[in-house]
């Protein structure tokens, strides 16, 4: 919830900084760029049939965020990406250096659904219930942040991180924890920052829009029925084969 106070947004302001993943195209269109590797998510937005709710909510306060700061500094993800990461796994310089290893795509696979294997006992058949409780801004991105008020079943969530994140076979190839769990919807991230921004203003903007959130938007649950192993070519495009390992809550 501090990440939506006013003096939160605030502070990051000051660390906003242009991000990569995404680049204008000669007609304007911002493209994503190449950035490959491997995650457990939930399914994304086009594949996530029991929230389409939230989704289409989320879609209408990404063009309202677009419309205020502008098609330069905002680059929209599409709508049908939309996800909560479960556990980031290894991706971009590392990915490509650890892909140069024969068959690492294949151990990967295999040793993640083995730790989704491993917790299945914990399945309950319960989806868990979180709620959109407004804007969160990072360092080169714009999400929604996620809160929920069950603490056994966040901890659920954070045991399936653990059987990941602990697993020695994952480690043993260079899988490893780098970030704790933020529960959050990226929607877009940002693009050309003028030199001239007035950042004190921006993190105002910021609050204003958290504020249109909390007013606009009541019907706010996004429930986690699935976590899935992914690859993501860039930040548009998150794939799966049948076969892929899977994890219901």
């Amino acid at each position: 919830m501090r990440l939506t106070l006013p003096d939160t947004y605030k502070s990051q302001v000051q660390h906003i900084q242009e991000s990569p993943k995404f680049q204008r195209s000669p007609d304007g269109a911002w493209l994503p760029t190449a950035f490959p590797g491997y995650t457990v998510i939930t399914p994304p937005g086009s594949e996530d049939s029991k929230n389409l709710g939230i989704y289409e909510s989320l879609k209408r306060y990404q063009d309202r965020i677009a419309e205020t700061l502008g098609s330069e500094m905002f680059a929209p993800i599409p709508p049908e990406s939309f996800h909560l990461t479960i556990a980031d796994l290894i991706w971009d310089g590392s990915y490509l250096h650890a892909a140069e290893s024969p068959g690492f795509d294949d151990r990967l696979r295999d040793r993640v659904a083995n730790s989704l294997h491993q917790c299945q006992p914990m399945s309950t058949g319960q989806a868990i219930r979180f709620q959109v409780v407004g804007l969160m801004v990072m360092a080169r991105a714009i999400a929604v942040c996620l809160a929920t008020t069950d603490d056994a079943a966040y901890e659920r969530i954070l045991k399936l991180r653990r059987s990941i994140y602990q697993n020695p076979d994952l480690i043993e190839i260079g899988i490893e924890q780098q970030y704790y769990f933020t529960p959050h919807i990226t929607l877009g991230y940002f693009g050309k920052l003028s030199p001239d921004l007035d950042r004190d203003r921006l993190s105002q903007t910021f609050d204003e829009l958290h504020q249109e959130w909390l007013d606009q938007y009541p019907n706010n649950e996004f429930w986690i029925h699935q976590a899935e192993f992914r690859k993501f070519n860039n930040m548009a495009e998150y794939v799966r084969n049948p076969d892929w390992g899977t994890f219901q809550f």
